[in-house]
């Protein structure tokens, strides 16, 4: 039970102060008169004003609170490193016997993990919440146990008692990491881009590891390349791009022994290849109305670098026009297919016939440029079924059909085969140009060889074939009449789609492959597809960051497409095979932001720690006592912790009791005004 006395003026506050004012100059009037009872006068001023206070007496009948410490464990990934769990069980056993050996003081411990997404650790963060939950007039003292290493000091919130950390980790832990310092996100192919990398040694290196280590280069999970690199120097390493699309490029640092953790060995760079520009070659033949669509079509894509020529005189015509006054320039035949063939992307022969300006040897080099990597596109017209039909040249070896000297004109619509469902050139495209097609009214009868007919025309008779040559690709359009899409004749059809997903099919975007692996990440969660002709049941198996494996079926979500979706359960990289096929992603950096320092720190944590007067210990010197000290002192030393008691309390009851009644006040004002007079008169 406590008491104190407490004022509760009768007057308001301002007529209280007006009437001490009142009664200071009576008195000292009465001072300076010389009255002898001037210092009865006073006192009677006094009792009267004492009455207008009507001061009580407060009691209060007090249950004293037990002081709360608030325990702060770190459990993110790199407190699982070495021997630090092992540590961190004991320390948290010792605090709490520790704690439980003080009077009236309990002990609140809080756990928490690795952020979301890659944020790291979020100690302070973790902190607020805990103390959001605790009276501040009860808390007596935080404690963190950690390694140091947090991403949300600017989260610091301040406290009316002791902080303290408690780092885990030993003096001779020692890390090598790999920092990706500069990567561009997009490259253009065929040209050079320059990545930063650097080597880092922390902590406690020990001398035998010299200044030179092996670094370790794979591109999309290919055959790795090793290089003898020096530490602790930035490398700029030079990176020509090879395809289309995302390009992942993991560089490595072989694990030494001792190192605390080899999660910040690997760093993981994605590049979105694109090419500069698509140089097209286009060689049209006999003019028809079909010939300037393709133009039209090639010339409306600012990225094609188009080279268009049209044959109209053969060398045989003789007409007697003299050279001089020819409008026409010269084909040159020598410069296209010997000397640049190797920097066209694509070469198209627009119903093109032998008229004997392209000899066999220029076929003959067209051919080997299709087998080295190169595109070619055929849109056969009647000659193609004729005696003059290329066909009859070396690029028979490449193509996929045959012409049966057959051509037939009647009308019909074109139609995706079975195949041709499965097909990315031709997958959903009667969906997306909305149900039926305009007709054609030719078609060059073929007879398929190899490759795959995705379109068909008259009596399921191949349309379009396609097919792979060496490391290039083909493609034989069997009419001259596509024209009439682009014309909109009943309707039209999806002549410059078809187009697009054809010449990017040839220039082997990964986005077209027909049997391909690709995933996409979203967050923790990847995308898996796997792209096939086949229809037979597909699984990938995934190789996690921590060297295990998973296997997970695959799912047909349309012709030709299998998929699935997979939650990571941490960020790394991740490799998935299907036996066949093979890809890497990436969910996260391959070294999440919490191992980019692993050696044991209270660096960070010197100035919310020091701002409580607290302390910062290592646990590898020995777990510190907990000691009790006044407020505002300092709370640490050699091999102690300090708390500060609080002495908190609730209030169950309180009594308020005047000290006397008002009565009494006026009464003791009137004796006192009497002696004062009585004295007064007697002189």
């Amino acid at each position: 039970m406590t008491g104190e006395v407490i004022f509760d003026p009768l007057l308001p506050l301002p007529l209280l102060w007006a009437a001490v004012a009142l009664a200071v100059l009576m008195v000292g009037f009465a001072l300076w008169r010389g009255l002898g009872g001037w210092w009865l006068r006073g006192l009677a001023a006094v009792a009267i004003l004492a009455a207008l206070a009507n001061p009580s007496l407060q009691t209060e009948e007090r249950t004293p609170l037990s002081d709360i410490v608030v325990l702060v464990v770190d459990e993110s990934a790199s407190q699982r490193l070495s021997d630090r769990p092992d540590q961190t069980a004991r320390a948290v056993d010792r605090v709490r016997a520790e704690v439980a050996a003080l009077d009236n003081t309990e002990l609140r411990i809080v756990r928490f993990g690795d952020g979301a997404g890659d944020e790291g650790t979020m100690l302070m963060t973790a902190l607020s919440e805990a103390l959001a939950e605790v009276p501040r007039a009860r808390l007596a003292g935080a404690i963190l146990l950690t390694d140091g290493q947090l991403h949300d000091l600017d989260r610091a919130p301040s406290l009316p008692a002791p902080l303290h950390a408690l780092l885990t980790g030993q003096e001779d832990d020692w890390d090598r990491r790999l920092v990706v310092k500069n990567a561009p996100a997009f490259a253009i192919l065929g040209e050079e881009v320059t990545l930063t990398l650097k080597i880092e040694d922390q902590g406690a290196v020990p001398e035998t590891m010299g200044g030179t280590t092996s670094v370790t280069v794979a591109v999309d999970g290919g055959e790795p390349q090793s290089y003898r690199v020096p530490i602790g120097q930035d490398l700029d390493v030079p990176v020509v791009l090879d395809h289309a699309g995302q390009n992942v490029i993991q560089f490595s640092v072989a694990e030494q022994p001792g190192e605390l953790t080899d999660r910040n060995n690997a760093a993981v760079v994605q590049i979105n290849g694109v090419r500069d520009r698509l140089r097209v070659l286009l060689v049209s033949g006999e003019p028809h109305p079909g010939e300037r669509t393709w133009r039209n079509l090639l010339k409306s894509d600012s990225s094609v670098d188009l080279v268009h020529f049209t044959i109209l005189r053969p060398p045989d015509k003789h007409d007697g026009v003299p050279v001089s006054e020819l409008s026409l320039i010269a084909f040159p035949t020598r410069e296209l297919f010997l000397d640049k063939i190797d920097e066209f992307d694509l070469i198209i022969f627009d119903r093109y016939k032998r008229r004997g300006i392209l000899p066999a040897v220029y076929f003959d080099n067209v051919r080997n440029y299709v087998e080295k990597g190169g595109a070619l596109l055929i849109a056969a017209g009647p000659d193609f079924a004729g005696a003059e039909s290329i066909y009859r040249s070396p690029l028979a070896d490449i193509l996929p059909a045959e012409p049966s000297a057959r051509v037939i004109e009647q009308g019909y619509r074109p139609e995706i085969t079975d195949l041709g469902q499965r097909h990315p050139v031709t997958e959903g495209l009667k969906a997306e140009a909305g149900g039926a097609w305009g007709r054609w009214f030719r078609l060059v009868d073929l007879v398929p060889k190899r490759g795959e007919v995705v379109m068909s025309g008259i009596d399921n008779r191949p349309l379009l074939v396609l097919d792979r040559v060496g490391e290039g690709r083909v493609a034989l359009l069997a009419s001259d009449h596509a024209w009439l899409w682009t014309r909109g004749f009943e309707g039209g059809g999806p002549q410059l789609e078809l187009l697009r997903r054809l010449a990017h099919w040839m220039m082997k975007e990964p986005e077209l492959e027909e049997e391909a692996l690709s995933a996409t990440a979203e967050g923790q969660v990847m995308t898996i597809t796997r792209r096939s002709l086949s229809e037979d049941p597909r699984s990938v198996e995934i190789a996690r960051p921590d060297g295990g494996t998973d296997r997970l079926d695959l799912t047909e979500t349309a012709p030709g497409r299998f998929t699935a979706t997979y939650e990571g359960p941490e960020m790394g990289l991740y490799r998935l095979t299907d036996g066949t096929l093979e890809t890497v992603i990436a969910l996260g950096p391959a070294a999440p932001r919490e191992f980019e320092e692993t050696i044991a720190s209270g660096a960070r944590l010197d100035a919310p720690v020091a701002a409580t007067r607290g302390g910062i210990l290592p646990l590898h010197a020995g777990m510190p006592d907990l000691r009790t000290v006044r407020e505002g002192r300092r709370a640490h030393g050699r091999g102690w912790l300090g708390i500060t008691p609080r002495g908190a309390y609730l209030t169950s009851d309180v009594t308020i009791t005047p000290l006397a009644p008002a009565w009494v006040f006026l009464l003791l004002a009137a004796l006192l005004s009497v002696g004062a007079w009585l004295r007064e008169g007697r002189r």
